[in-house]
């Protein structure tokens, strides 16, 4: 409960560093565990959109004894993240990588493989039947825990109120008592480039392609541009990455970035930073690029046969009428909320990608829980500056707290502790000694305000620092904890002994 109390006072100040109210809310409903068959009839909790964020929300309030509903409109539970996004890309990631080991490394250990090709159609299969098996365990979760699930587009007729057009075609009315809006994100678009998903392609797009692209441009040197972009990559296209900023993933850790650059530039992908797109010709049997410097400059011509925008994501609001019952925006179109989700209209809520904060299936999760534990008089608690980011490529890069680049503009004194994979016995014995770990933190009270992983493997790592820097420990209480040996976590202990003190295999 402190530490729910201590997070809650924490998000209260980010979002009034933000000018977002943080009025209080009364919860006004009873916890009785009727549930009636229909979305009809009034519920303690309508939730719009079955993403992570949604699903998860009505989960959780149907645990807490609310009658729930969910409203999705796709016609499958999971959202972008498990339909389109984060499993998809994860299961093609996962597999193009089984091919390029195949194919590349596995003579290094003594398995030798007379021949290895690619089944597209196979790995596209494979990537599908994990999709639809995740969805349809969704909606188990729904029927086990009685949440009422209705398939269609739902928008407000007024703030208790919700229309939904169903799959089906016909129209009926849910109400709840306390509505949450966690309808997620869309591909964000660039101007005079439009996407056919086939030779100019989203994310979406980019997890179906029938045919191996010889070459492959990417637009953003963002977590999903380069993930995509590794895919493809070590299935055979040539991958050029095409980037306005002057640096890829412009969040992360300045030190882990480059060494993250010169890793997949070994693995032969090309940067162009700094570069600005001005042009798009798909009329003939590729694709027309023109770019030129971001500062202004000679145009250059670049050929390709699929393009991949992938320029971020912008909140998908549409449709929802939201200016019908006056909830406010900000300029970009997210939802305004206080530190309980409320939005400035009585009994509307919002979570999710729909609201400032880090664009995340986990946040959303996050936010759904803590949404539904307000509702219910709980407490609910979600600290954006302890959310870890995964960039899911090979090797992969996980990070929590500040980046170095951060704490300098803070004007917070600190210490840095890094240790090399290289030095790890596990790293070595597996051949994949790639990366480091690096630790940031407070120079007089030894606190964790950040820790930053490139390695294989490095989103499963990252939990540990996660779970330190939420109970505000210091690196020395990483280094003073027993871990296996040989196991690659080893190398966060001793990039915690580097911080405070000293390495021992350094």
């Amino acid at each position: 409960m402190a530490m729910a109390m201590a997070n809650l006072a924490r998000r209260k100040a980010y979002l009034l560093t933000r000018n977002i109210s943080t009025a209080p809310l009364r919860s006004s409903f009873s916890l009785s565990r009727g549930f009636a068959s229909s979305g009809s009839d009034e519920n303690d909790v309508v939730i719009i959109g079955g993403g992570p964020g949604g699903y998860v929300a009505a989960i959780k309030a149907a645990q807490l004894g609310l009658k729930t509903t969910c409203i999705e409109k796709r016609g499958a539970l999971g959202g972008t993240c498990l339909n389109v996004g984060c499993i998809p890309s994860k299961a093609l990631l996962h597999s193009s990588h089984m091919y390029h080991e195949a194919k590349h490394v596995f003579a290094n250990h003594g398995v030798k493989v007379s021949s290895v090709e690619v089944d597209l159609p196979a790995m596209l299969a494979q990537k599908d039947t994990a999709v639809k098996n995740l969805t349809r365990g969704i909606e188990g979760l729904f029927k086990k825990n009685k949440v009422n699930y209705v398939k269609g587009y739902g928008k407000f007729l007024s703030p208790s109120e919700v229309s939904v057009e169903t799959t089906d075609g016909e129209t009926t009315v849910v109400k709840g008592k306390h509505i949450i809006v966690a309808t997620g994100s869309d591909v964000k678009s660039l101007p005079g480039i439009t996407i056919d998903e086939k030779k100019i392609v989203s994310s979406t797009g980019a997890l179906s392609l029938t045919e191996i692209p010889k070459k492959l441009i990417v637009i953003g040197a963002g977590y999903i541009g380069l993930e995509m972009g590794s895919v493809w990559g070590r299935l055979g296209s040539e991958v050029t990455v095409v980037e306005f900023a002057s640096d890829i993933v412009p969040s992360m850790d300045g030190e882990i970035r480059k060494q993250f650059q010169r890793s997949l530039e070994k693995q032969k992908m090309k940067f162009m930073l700094k570069t600005k797109v001005v042009g798009v010709d798909s009329s003939g049997d590729g694709v027309k690029l023109i770019v030129e410097p971001a500062e202004g400059g000679d145009q250059t011509t670049l050929e390709a046969d699929v393009v991949l925008v992938s320029a971020g994501r912008s909140p998908f609001t549409s449709g929802l009428d939201l200016d019908k019952i006056g909830v406010e925006t900000d300029k970009i179109g997210r939802i305004l909320v206080n530190e309980r989700f409320s939005t400035n209209v009585s009994g509307v809520y919002a979570i999710g990608d729909v609201i400032p904060g880090p664009m995340l299936a986990h946040k959303a999760e996050e936010d759904g829980v803590a949404c539904v534990e307000f509702i219910a008089g709980k407490h609910g608690h979600v600290d954006y500056d302890k959310v870890p980011g995964v960039v899911y490529t090979y090797p992969e890069v996980a990070s929590v707290g500040k980046t170095e680049e951060q704490l300098k503009k803070d004007g917070v004194s600190y210490r840095v502790g890094k240790f090399p994979f290289m030095a790890n016995s596990r790293a070595k014995a597996i051949d994949t000694a790639e990366g480091l770990v690096k630790i940031l933190a407070d120079k007089e009270t030894d606190k964790i305000l950040g820790v930053h992983i490139m390695s294989p493997n490095a989103g499963e790592l990252i939990h540990e620092a996660v779970l330190a820097i939420n109970y505000d420990a210091s690196s020395e209480d990483i280094a003073r904890v027993c871990h296996a040996h040989p196991t690659m976590s080893e190398a966060i202990k001793e990039a915690a002994m580097a911080t405070y003190d000293k390495p021992i295999h350094m």
